[in-house]
């Protein structure tokens, strides 16, 4: 499993870690009287987590104050502004692999304030893809994530439905493997407005990340060996018309297109939509009688085949980081640590994530005997995690997706053709990249 995890990641950032000495601190150490502020990632799934700071409170004297709690992309641009204005005063904020090379300088090495025992137990990959020019500038939480297709398994159980569906489509209704099939099955599911087929993400970056990973399973390349945008290209129509046919069939919600995450698994949890494509993060809260209506009816499987026999797989992983203006980093390296340590990966990963830690690999292996569910949710991610690929190589990243997605969106919404929002889209992104120096 460690292998695969490897495998997976293995692309993201191929740096070394730098030479300098840990420091060999007993954690969580002792901080009377400190106080850490900290700019956390939002949302329901993430809440088990924070419950565990009133834990580190306690054992280390320091309080933590939380001043600000949004979702990345509202996050991503509170730290842009605080980097603009000069006001970085707090200490610790979520990161992610996809944001974090935007914001060269802002963060610390933390090899420099953590026991390296503590920075071995990693998966090197994940460490590896947490390191910029040479300095561990997040350390990982339990939220490797590569998304896999959830569906409600009685859909595909029901004999009429079956017959009905073989009769108009001239193959078995199966939990689909390509994503013509998610698209045929997805319409004939489709019982607009009380029952959809499927939905995405439509804004952001998250609308150009799933963009992204459908350009690939179509053989397509988002930026090109002299790192040119060349996504306009014919596998980029195919991919970009993919969101277009399904939005035009009403097979997805008429809101998709303003869309974020956890939109997206409230409406699965709903019991609204037959198939979703999400991450492992989830799998937990689906399957659970208090927050999900689909409790009992959920299956998990690999991620669809593109038509070049490609899977989609865009991934990258969460993490914590200090502030190089922290006055206390040590603290803020302890609670950081705190929220990433085993108790606290075996926390995350029992909900569905995948851990970053390798004894949490090995413990999420034991815990999943014997449980039906847990063990198909294992076996998903973990072939999932087979076809991973990370972010195109870009500081310049999330600029692009700011100026994309608007494009994509008026494709999806019929106001252009998908080659001509391509089209604009590539000329943004040029621009961007030519005033970053990047062309």
């Amino acid at each position: 499993m460690n292998r695969l995890l490897f495998s997976a990641s293995a692309g993201a950032l191929a740096m070394a870690l730098g030479a300098a000495p840990a420091l060999a601190q007993e954690l969580p150490g002792s901080f009377d009287g400190v106080t850490i502020d900290a700019k956390l990632i939002g949302g329901q799934q993430y809440e088990a987590l924070y419950a565990r700071i009133a834990e580190w409170e306690e054992a280390t004297g320091a309080k933590v104050n939380v001043i600000s709690k949004k979702n990345h992309f509202e996050l991503d641009k509170e730290i842009k502004s605080d980097i603009a204005t000069g006001s970085i005063g707090w200490c610790v904020g979520s990161n992610h692999s996809s944001f974090a090379p935007q914001y060269p300088g802002i963060y610390t090495d933390l090899v420099a304030l953590l026991p390296q025992s503590e920075i071995d137990a990693f998966v090197p990959a994940n460490i590896s893809a947490s390191t910029l020019d040479g300095r561990l500038v997040m350390l990982p939480r339990a939220q490797f994530d590569v998304s896999a297709l959830y569906y409600q398994k009685s859909l595909y159980e029901d004999d009429e439905k079956k017959a009905e569906f073989k009769e108009k489509y001239g193959y078995d209704l199966v939990p689909p493997d390509t994503w013509q099939e998610v698209a045929d099955q997805a319409a004939f599911f489709a019982n607009p407005p009380d029952f959809y087929g499927t939905q995405y993400a439509g804004k952001e970056e998250a609308i150009n990340g799933r963009f992204y990973e459908m350009l690939v399973a179509e053989g397509g390349e988002y930026l090109d060996a002299d790192g040119r945008p060349a996504f306009n290209s014919e596998a980029g129509q195919r991919a970009l018309q993919w969101f277009v046919d399904l939005y035009e069939a009403k097979a997805v919600p008429a809101g998709t297109t303003n869309y974020l995450w956890d939109d997206l698994g409230q409406g699965f949890a709903s019991g609204t939509v037959a198939i979703n494509l999400d991450w492992p993060g989830w799998a937990g809260f689906f399957n659970d009688p208090q927050s999900s209506k689909v409790a009992g009816d959920v299956g998990v499987k690999v991620q669809p085949k593109g038509s070049s026999g490609k899977r989609t797989g865009w991934s990258g992983h969460h993490g914590f980081s200090v502030t190089e203006s922290c006055a206390d980093k040590e603290a803020a390296a302890s609670l950081v640590w705190w929220l990433t340590n085993e108790d606290s990966q075996k926390l995350e990963a029992a909900a569905g994530p995948l851990p970053t830690r390798t004894a949490v690999w090995e413990w999420v292996v034991a815990e999943a005997e014997g449980d039906a569910y847990r063990q198909e949710v294992l076996t998903a991610f973990q072939q999932a995690a087979e076809h991973a690929f990370p972010v195109p190589q870009t500081a310049s990243w999330i600029e692009i997706s700011n100026a994309v997605y608007p494009e994509l969106q008026a494709a999806i919404l019929g106001d252009k053709s998908a080659e001509q929002a391509l089209n604009d889209a590539a000329e943004k992104a040029t621009e961007i990249l030519e005033d970053a120096g990047e062309l």
